[in-house]
């Protein structure tokens, strides 16, 4: 980077007032960087700077180097979110960020698939440490990731909460279903959602989960496919006293499918079957 000449280097650390608010939208980063070295350049003047979107990369490396323009939390939250600063730099920040902060990067549209992992990341390290308060309030706006790690912690008021988080993806709950131990709350509740509880490979789920009541399983049954009851009636899958259950459901399955198959058929001595 060329250095700017000295008048205008002079003029950049020298500025106050409005003259110093209208170099903050200078075209040229030569003039941008020298601001930096002004004085009296604060903490909201620098949160200007950096809501320009237009702003040269070079600038926010700088600012991301500078640790004294660091130590303002503004100023780092304004750094972390400007859509331009360098990866590096994006992820070293997130370590720093307030929790709510750390939720808006994981959802906002527009973030590095990158960057909106390592927010998960950061999310999902510090839930053991975070009271139920907080924990409440991440079950209704947090990322799926972090949805699904609160409802495999099964408190009972996260639980309700969090199975309606707008980012909650069948994913998550299938996810927790299959975890060997999870808190006999989840179950019920997942089952009596009016979202989660009709959702094909939900229900499948529930069925191989060993805290479902046997009256909403057998209510399910009818709607699973014969090629899903048949896997699921293989040792080992659900306890046997569950797969009479199943395997009763395979057979009347096939009765009923026969039953249809021989009303389709033209019978032997129909006389329309022997019509040229």
């Amino acid at each position: 980077m060329t250095a700017p000449h000295n008048e205008d280097r002079e003029r950049a650390l020298g500025a106050t007032g409005e003259e110093l608010a209208v170099l903050l939208h200078h075209a040229s980063a030569e003039m941008l960087l020298a601001l930096l070295d002004n004085p009296s350049l604060d903490e909201t003047q620098v949160c200007l700077l950096l809501e320009r979107k237009d702003l040269p990369g070079e600038i926010l490396e700088e600012v991301a180097r500078r640790k004294p323009l660091l130590k303002s939390y503004r100023v780092k939250r304004a750094l972390a979110f400007h859509p331009r600063t360098p990866r590096l730099a994006s992820l070293r920040l997130l370590r720093d960020l307030y929790l709510m902060d750390l939720v808006q990067i994981a959802i906002l549209p527009g973030v590095s698939a990158e960057l909106k992992r390592n927010a998960e990341d950061q999310l999902l390290a510090r839930l053991p440490q975070l009271p139920l308060g907080q924990k409440i309030t991440l079950a209704r706006r947090g990322p799926a990731r972090v949805a699904g790690a609160l409802l495999a912690e099964g408190h009972t008021q996260v639980i309700a909460v969090v199975l309606n988080n707008p980012y909650m993806t069948e994913a998550q709950i299938l996810a927790a279903l299959a975890r060997e131990k999870l808190p006999i709350s989840v179950v019920p509740a997942i089952v009596h959602h009016h979202k989660w509880s009709i959702t094909y490979h939900v229900r499948l789920a529930l069925v191989r989960h060993h805290s479902t009541p046997l009256a909403s399983i057998l209510s399910y049954l009818p709607e699973l496919t014969v090629s899903d009851l048949r896997e699921l009636t293989a040792p080992g899958i659900v306890p046997e006293s569950l797969r009479k259950y199943l395997q009763a459901e395979v057979q009347r399955r096939i009765r009923v499918s026969e039953k249809a198959a021989g009303r389709s058929a033209p019978a032997k001595d129909d006389p329309a079957s022997n019509r040229e």
